[in-house]
């Protein structure tokens, strides 16, 4: 039997949200009227969070169970999910309540309008919170959408609607979950925005600080780097190699000037260590460029390594 609808759940030390959880969403997927399923990722939770998914799926062989072996974070969880789904509409979301799932309805509402990807938008999450982390999300957002060209409030926010041929074709790693409609666009998604309500958690603590901001950095100039490069690095480091090789050109026909007009001699000044320095590097970067160039050839043509390994499976 096809599946319409497949929920997918990372789950990381959350057993008081659970039973909740379930039992709203199953409250509101019997009301659709559709064929569907529940996908819980235990992403190597050290509470009761297992058994309770465990019994769950005992109960409704919809409610299906991933086990990680060890914890291997939540763009791992998602990416096994998306992988095992087999709904034509994927929608996942977070296990601590912070998710509505009545929003359900009006994101499939909004998908079915043409959209391939539809994202939710937590307008007033930072309502009762501090003006420094509200600053930092709409920065962070900001500048996410600046460099990726996909604009969205929201790139946060778990709870999104994708279609399956779009998200099973992007490919996921490190912590690149809040990229997925950056990657998604770039294969050709139509992507639109809805407002979805939010909820702080009742239980447990947030697994996010300001830490993280170090992280989402570094994978946005990852992403721009893929965006941009990903099939040609030779086009980045070539770029890079060549202003590195004519400022060393620059810096010895500099030397060679102050020499021969009797203004400084070659020892008198930086420039001749300027000249091999910069040289030198240029030269580094088109090789560097070259070997980027076999490695994501390689890569294309042969990589086919999960980011997760998976001890248990329930209900498949």
């Amino acid at each position: 039997m096809n599946i319409y609808l497949s929920i997918i759940i990372p789950v990381y030390n959350e057993e008081e949200s659970l039973n909740r959880l379930a039992k709203k969403l199953k409250s509101i997927l019997e009301n659709l009227n559709k064929s569907w399923e529940i996908i819980f990722i235990d992403d190597g939770s050290n509470d009761k969070g297992f058994e309770i998914v465990s019994n769950l799926a005992k109960e409704d062989h919809r409610i299906k169970v991933i086990k990680f072996r060890k914890n291997f974070g939540q763009t791992a969880a998602l990416s096994a999910g998306f992988n095992c789904a087999q709904g034509e509409i994927i929608i996942p979301m977070d296990a601590d309540l912070e998710n509505d799932p009545n929003d359900i309805p009006r994101l499939l509402e909004k998908i079915n309008q043409g959209y391939d990807l539809v994202s939710g938008w937590r307008k007033k999450r930072w309502k009762d919170n501090p003006l420094t982390k509200r600053m930092t999300s709409l920065s962070a957002n900001w500048l996410i959408s600046k460099v990726t060209g996909v604009k969205l409030h929201d790139y946060g926010c778990t709870m999104k609607a994708y279609r399956k041929e779009i998200i099973k074709s992007v490919k996921l790693y490190g912590e690149m979950h809040r990229f997925i409609p950056a990657l998604a666009s770039w294969q050709g998604a139509k992507i639109g925005e809805i407002e979805v309500k939010y909820q702080p958690r009742e239980f447990g603590k947030s697994k996010y600080g300001l830490e993280r901001i170090g992280k989402v950095i570094l994978d946005l100039i990852t992403v721009k780097f893929l965006s941009g490069y990903a099939t040609k690095p030779i086009y980045f480091f070539g770029k890079l190699g060549f202003i590195s090789f004519f400022i060393g050109i620059f810096a010895f026909f500099l030397a060679t000037y102050y020499k021969l007009t009797g203004q400084k001699d070659y020892i008198q000044t930086p420039l001749p260590i300027f000249t091999a320095l910069f040289l030198i590097a240029g030269i580094l970067l088109i090789l560097i460029g070259l070997l980027a160039e076999m490695i994501m050839r390689n890569y294309h043509e042969s990589q086919n390594k999960q980011i997760y390994s998976i001890k248990e499976k329930i209900n498949f």
